[in-house]
C-alpha cells in the first residue's frame, strides 16, 4: 500500500524528523484560507499522487507571492498529471500540499528498502540527490552508498556515522544526522514498511537536515496490525479493479496485454502470464482466486476481466487440489450467464473433480474451447485472440 507524501511526513513527524511546514488543501478555496498561514515566500505547492516525478511533470511549482499559489492550485487541482511513474493518461490530482519554502545548501539521498537477497532491511544514502537520482544510480553507482542492518541488534550507529560522511554531511552534524538515519529507521520497522524514501533529503543554508519529501509503502500482508496505517489508504489513486478485486478477497493487477488470465495460485498464476508471451501473446491480468475460492468469488474475477475494453480472450488454467475443478466450472457457468461473454474461453481444468467440472461446462451453453496442458492453453488463447 502506498500514500501520500503529507501522509508520510506526519509519520516522520511522529518519530522527530525535521520536514517544512504545510497544510493540505483539497480546493482553492482552502488553499486560499490556508496558504496564508504558511511563511513565505517562497511557498511550494505539490501535487499529492502516489506517483514519482512530480516535479518534472509539472506537480510542483515554487512561487513567490501569495497570488502565485492561488493561481498554481486553479493549475493543478483536478488536472491529469503524467510522471513516469503513472500511466500515459496520467493521475487525477485531487489535494496539494503548500508547503514553506527552504533554503537549500545541497540536496541528498536517503532510503530505507528491504533486500531480498541478504534478506535484511538496507539503509542507502547518497550525496546527489534529487530528481535525477536514477540516473545517479544507473550511471555512477559508486556515489550510493548501503549499509545492511541486523534485524536482531538493530541500527548500527557507528555504521550510519560512517554512511552520514559518504553523504557528505559536515562532522559537526554527523551526531545529528545518526539520530535523523535511526528515526527514520524506526519509523520504517515499527509501521511494517517496505520501502520509505527522503528524496531529497536537505541541508539548509542555516544548517539544517530536513526532509523535503517522503514516500512510504507498506507491507500489504501486516496492514492486519496497523489500523492506523491501513486508514491512510487512498483508493482514488488506485485501479479501481483491483480495488474491487480486494473486496471480495481476490488477488489482481491490472496489465496492458489482451488475454484474461483466471488462475489459482500465485506461482501457476506466474508461470501462466509465462507461457501466454512465450507463446507470442500477453496477458491483460494477473488474477490469482486463491485456494479455497468460492463460486461467487471466480464470478466477480470473471466480471473483472470482462470489463477490460482490450480484452480479446480469456484462459482458465486451474489445477485443482484444495480448489475444486467443480467450483471453478459452476463460477464460469454463473458468471457467463450473468455477463455478455464476447470473446473466446479457453479453460485448462486439472485436479481435484475435473470430471464433475468438465461435465459442468459440457452441459452449459458457453462455447469453450478445451485444452488438457499449458502449453495446448497458451497456444490456442493466443491464436483466438489473434
Amino acid at each position: 500500500m502506498k500514500i501520500h507524501e503529507y501522509q508520510g511526513k506526519e509519520i516522520l513527524r511522529r518519530y522527530g524528523v525535521s520536514v517544512p511546514p504545510s497544510v493540505v488543501c483539497r480546493s482553492v478555496d482552502e488553499v486560499d484560507q490556508l496558504a496564508p498561514t504558511i511563511m513565505g515566500p517562497p511557498w511550494v505547492v505539490k501535487a499529492q499522487i502516489h506517483a514519482g516525478g512530480r516535479g518534472k511533470g509539472g506537480g510542483v511549482k515554487v512561487v513567490s507571492s501569495l497570488e502565485d499559489v492561488h493561481q498554481a492550485a486553479e493549475e493543478m487541482l483536478g488536472m491529469m498529471l503524467v510522471t513516469h511513474q503513472t500511466s500515459p493518461d496520467g493521475q487525477q490530482v485531487r489535494r496539494l500540499l503548500i508547503e514553506e519554502g527552504a533554503a537549500i545548501h545541497s540536496e541528498m539521498y536517503l532510503g530505507v528498502v528491504i533486500d531480498r537477497v541478504s534478506q535484511r532491511v538496507v539503509i542507502i544514502g547518497s550525496a546527489q540527490g534529487g530528481m535525477d537520482i536514477e540516473s545517479v544510480a544507473a550511471s555512477t553507482p559508486e556515489h550510493i552508498h548501503r549499509l545492511s542492518v541486523d534485524p536482531v541488534a538493530g541500527v548500527d550507529e557507528a555504521g550510519l556515522a560512517l554512511l552520514a560522511e559518504k553523504m557528505g554531511i559536515p562532522s559537526d552534524l554527523q551526531l545529528e544526522a545518526v539520530g535523523l538515519f535511526s528515526s527514520i529507521y524506526q519509523a520504517f520497522w515499527e509501521s511494517d514498511a517496505s520501502l520509505v524514501e527522503i528524496n531529497p533529503l536537505i541541508l539548509t543554508d542555516d544548517q539544517r537536515l530536513v526532509a523535503l519529501d517522503a514516500k512510504f509503502n507498506f507491507d500489504d500482508s501486516a496492514l492486519f496490525r496497523q489500523p492506523d496505517i491501513a486508514a491512510l489508504r487512498d483508493v482514488d489513486e488506485e485501479n479501481q479493479d483491483e480495488v474491487d478485486a480486494s473486496a471480495h478477497g481476490l488477488n489482481y493487477i491490472a496489465l496492458d496485454g489482451s488475454i484474461g488470465c483466471l488462475v489459482n495460485g500465485a506461482g501457476l498464476a506466474m508461470a501462466t502470464m509465462d507461457i501466454i508471451k512465450f507463446y507470442g501473446g500477453e496477458p491483460a491480468n494477473f488474477l490469482d482466486v486463491g485456494g479455497g475460492a468460492t463460486t461467487e468469488q471466480v464470478t466477480e474475477a470473471f466480471k473483472l476481466m470482462l470489463r477490460n475494453e482490450s480484452l480479446r480472450a480469456i484462459l482458465v488454467n486451474i489445477f485443482g487440489g484444495i480448489m475444486r475443478c467443480d467450483v471453478v466450472a459452476e463460477g464460469l457457468v454463473s458468471a457467463a450467464q450473468e455477463v455478455n461473454l464476447d470473446v473466446p474461453l479457453v479453460v485448462r481444468l486439472e485436479g481435484t473433480n475435473v470430471e464433475r467440472g468438465r461435465e459442468i461446462l459440457a452441459e452449459s451453453n458457453i462455447e469453450i474451447i478445451p485444452a488438457a496442458t499449458m502449453a495446448e492453453a497458451a497456444e490456442k488463447v493466443v491464436a483466438a485472440a489473434s
